[in-house]
């Protein structure tokens, strides 16, 4: 399980932080006293501040976008350095070094651990503005993110519409279901029944990695696709013996092994807590009213084979946001279909923006 020495390690040397300038009030009540985000940014930021483009990371991302999200930034790109002043943000509530379980407490040695405070998608975004305007970014090109990250831009698009001039949700809805929340909940109580959880006080050498493990493989099972699992492992056998393991039980294992590696269950719990909280009408009105009021340009990305964010939800998207562009990228792998098929997403994702730029889009 994660420590600090090894959160530090698997932070990217070119990751920069901002401290919050005051206090933070959380949508629940509480005061983050002191807050601090981890980001990392491609390219330059015009004189005028108006090249920014913002990505969003889903659930265990991190502000190292080239590396999660490999095939959409770089030369030519659905997201191009020499064009586009890119940020990325690590989310308050993860251990990739924005403040979160891991990080101690204001004048203390202790982390928060299970006392760092519940957070919802907008206290999330409400940080993040305060890192958009200490860059000087004046307007956001385009905020874009999957999952999570898909739940960010919306509330973007919601709360500071004069700053966001597109969005790309992809493959997220526009409030989370009870499906989704069902899922996040089962995972979170896997967490809870290991021994070691103690309301989310351990050390990294007691830590609940069997909860945490076994959550993850529950979610990989939603990330992905029948049809997936049927064609990369079907029936096989990890070893030819008598009552050998099958490849798919091997391959949920070493997902589980691999999370503990580089995660921490706290952070997993005040997450999907986040993501539960996702409703884009919170407050504001009806569904499709408070959808109907986001007019920029919204390219809507929807994976057919995806269980957890079935089509549906993005077709409803569509169908309420005004200036909405509604693509399926084809994909057997299901949720995780925005990561693998990466060169077709930013080809997607570049001709789009291209047709922003047209006559015909500026006036349609």
């Amino acid at each position: 399980m994660l420590g600090p020495n090894d959160v530090a390690a698997l932070i990217s040397p070119e990751t920069e932080w901002f401290s919050l300038p005051g206090p933070l009030t959380l949508d629940s009540g509480a005061t983050l006293k002191e807050g601090a985000l981890a980001y990392r940014t491609w390219g330059n930021l015009a004189p005028d501040g108006r090249n920014a483009v913002l990505v969003c990371h889903a659930l265990t991302g991190s502000a190292d976008a080239d590396a999660w999200w490999p095939g959409l930034i770089g030369e030519g790109l659905a997201l191009d350095p020499a064009e586009d002043f890119i940020v990325c943000s690590n989310v308050l509530g993860s251990c990739y070094g924005s403040s979160g379980p891991l990080a101690k407490r204001p004048g203390g040695e202790q982390a928060y651990s299970g006392d760092f405070p519940r957070l919802t998608i907008r206290d999330i975004v409400r940080a993040q503005r305060q890192l958009i305007d200490a860059l000087g970014i004046r307007e956001l090109r385009l905020v874009i993110g999957p999952s999570l990250g898909g739940m960010q831009t919306l509330e973007w698009a919601a709360s500071y519409p004069d700053l966001v001039s597109a969005i790309a949700p992809i493959g997220v809805s526009g409030r989370h279901s009870a499906w989704c929340i069902a899922t996040s909940e089962a995972q979170r109580q896997a967490i809870y029944a290991d021994p070691n959880w103690q309301g989310g006080h351990y050390t990294p050498e007691q830590a609940p990695e069997n909860g945490l493990a076994a959550a993850r493989m529950m979610a990989m099972v939603s990330y992905r696709s029948w049809s997936n699992f049927e064609t990369r492992f079907g029936r096989a056998l990890q070893t030819d013996s008598d009552g050998g393991v099958f490849q798919v039980q091997s391959y949920l294992a070493h997902q589980g092994r691999r999370i503990n590696e580089r995660f921490d269950a706290v952070s997993y719990v005040r997450l999907t807590e986040s993501m539960d909280t996702h409703d884009i009408a919170r407050g504001r009105g009806e569904y499709p009213s408070v959808l109907a009021d986001l007019t920029m340009p919204a390219l809507v990305v929807s994976v057919p084979s995806d269980v957890l964010y079935p089509p549906r939800e993005q077709q409803l998207l569509a169908a309420h946001l005004p200036n909405a562009l509604l693509v399926e990228l084809d994909s057997e792998h299901g949720h995780d279909g925005f990561l693998i098929a990466t060169e077709t997403l930013s080809e997607e994702i570049r001709h789009w923006r291209a047709s922003l730029s047209t006559p015909s889009a500026a006036t349609g």
